[in-house]
């Protein structure tokens, strides 16, 4: 008898249904899916979040037709319930913790192995053991403090061959990080790069739209951020067409930019196509193979495509393999010991209550799309909440609701680990913080600012020149000893005015800067 298969929210390509390889669905099993209230009434996620998702799943079920029963309930329990009642079912292994908890508490869902990702557990298991590791998947072991991102991007180059001429890296080098890191050209407001694809809505939009005012007016949910015509691909097809258009007219500007920001610009020459990889519409494979062929036909350099090969082939495959090989105890890290509550204007993205230029537009960013790249959520929203000591864990879980991209298995390791040091350096070698400085040279984000990024104390003196300093000063004890933060620390003592900057700090407190 052939199985109905589950597909979640988060498994919507056809590579989720296709009965290939070991593990598999059954050959033409009927296919369920579930739109769970819980999902949504359990956080108080992003609109723009919340529509694409049911836009994503709606659309999906759309094009699957009969072949596919969907139900609308309060709970995933209760959804497979009344869709299968208790018949065997398969699944392919969820994206987060609690998930693969409740269908492994379920009797008669079997889970499957992963899809959507380039490397297998079992095969991240024996990378694990050949490099030194500890007890491995979900054990909490000790095995990433010896574990290092750049090995692990190299040994999933040679074995998917990525970029590799025999046994040697394309163009003799595996990494062009360093040559990757140019500010933006001087005076320009934006990259001139042809805008990213741009969906346009229909009728299941306008269904999810008029849900969601629904059930916001009745008090059942509530949300952040603002509404907006929908952004970013919501089906296969919208994928597709995303990814042809970075390959073809955003890959090749891409690899010099890709740390820098500019106001008028958010996306630069970004792909933007994360969400349509954590929602399963888009495989990794065909993401690196399209980028590596665009170089091998001469229509994109080298050092783009290894940026964006590294990006999607290095740290996303490492986020994932890490999110469950550090066990769940991970969430709790807190190594600084940073406890203080998110402020109000943060947590309601509120950017018109900031001054400080870099972070008002940052903020007004995930206010209107749920969306920045990645150097403005590390080096502006993570670095000013690390220096204030904010909670990790609420943190983690603020990057969560507030981002269209954002997933438990995404932003876990991402925000505890390299965004805000909470795991001790299991991850990173150092803090990721900076001055103003930093944003100056990398950005346009200092012109026209309230503040000066080389000033630490007065009504000038930039928050984060201040901040940096104020948590150098704060944690000076366990950074004295780490090779890539002492000279900092040593410098504390070089500034005649660290008492007044402290002071400073401490009157500014958790204010809007």
């Amino acid at each position: 008898m052939t199985r109905p298969h589950w597909l979640f929210g988060d498994q919507l390509g056809p590579h989720f249904a296709r009965p290939r390889g070991e593990g598999a669905p059954d050959r033409d099993a009927p296919l369920v899916m579930i739109e769970s209230r819980a999902v949504l009434r359990r956080r108080r996620f992003h609109r723009a979040k919340a529509h694409l998702l049911l836009s994503a799943m709606r659309h999906r079920a759309a094009e699957l037709g009969d072949r596919v029963t969907y139900v609308r309930a309060e709970t995933y329990r209760e959804g497979l319930h009344k869709a299968v009642g208790g018949s065997a079912t398969t699944v392919h292994h969820p994206t987060s913790r609690a998930a693969l908890a409740l269908t492994e508490s379920l009797d008669n869902v079997t889970v499957l192995p992963a899809r959507g990702f380039l490397v297998p557990h079992e095969a991240f298991g024996r990378w694990v053991a050949d490099h030194g590791g500890g007890k491995g998947r979900g054990k909490g072991g000790r095995g990433g403090e010896h574990l290092r991102q750049e090995d692990f991007y190299r040994w999933v180059r040679r074995d998917h061959d990525l970029l590799m001429d025999g046994d040697q890296p394309a163009g003799g080098q595996w990494n062009y990080d360093h040559d990757n890191r140019e500010p933006p050209p001087r005076d320009a407001r934006t990259l001139d790069a042809p805008a990213p694809y741009r969906p346009r809505e229909d009728e299941i939009d306008a269904e999810v739209r008029h849900d969601l005012d629904r059930w916001e007016r009745a008090g059942e949910v509530s949300f952040v951020g603002r509404d907006g015509p929908r952004r970013l691909p919501a089906t296969r097809r919208e994928a597709l067409a995303a990814l042809r258009r970075f390959v073809s007219h955003r890959l090749p500007a891409f690899g010099p930019y890709e740390d820098a920001m500019l106001t008028d610009d958010p996306v630069m020459s970004h792909s933007v196509l994360s969400s349509s990889l954590n929602l399963g519409l888009l495989d990794p494979a065909e993401c690196v193979e399209r980028a590596e062929k665009a170089w091998r036909e001469g229509k994109a350099p080298l050092r783009s495509v290894e940026g964006y090969i590294r990006q999607v082939a290095g740290w996303r495959e490492y986020m994932w393999q890490l999110y469950w090989h550090f066990g769940e105890d991970y969430r709790h890290r807190n190594a600084l010991g940073h406890r203080r509550a998110l402020p109000d204007w943060w947590l309601e993205l509120d950017a018109d209550a900031v001054t400080a230029h870099c972070l008002r537009t940052v903020l007004a960013q995930v206010r209107d799309t749920g969306w920045t790249h990645h150097i403005p959520r590390l080096m502006v929203l993570g670095s000013y909440a690390l220096q204030r000591g904010w909670d990790p864990a609420a943190l983690t879980d603020w990057f969560h609701r507030c981002f269209v991209d954002g997933y438990d298995w995404v932003m876990l390791t991402n925000v505890v680990g390299m965004s805000q040091y909470a795991d001790g350096g299991r991850m990173t070698t150092k803090p990721y913080t900076s001055g103003g400085a930093y944003i100056d040279r990398m950005s346009d984000l200092c012109g026209g600012c309230a503040y000066r990024p080389g000033t630490r104390v007065g009504p000038r003196g930039c928050p984060y020149t201040a901040g940096y300093w104020a948590f150098m000063d704060r944690h000076r004890s366990a950074l004295a000893h780490n090779p890539r933060t002492a000279r900092a620390v040593h410098g504390l003592d070089r500034l005649s005015d660290l008492e007044e900057l402290l002071e400073q700090e401490r009157a500014r407190g958790d204010a809007p800067p």
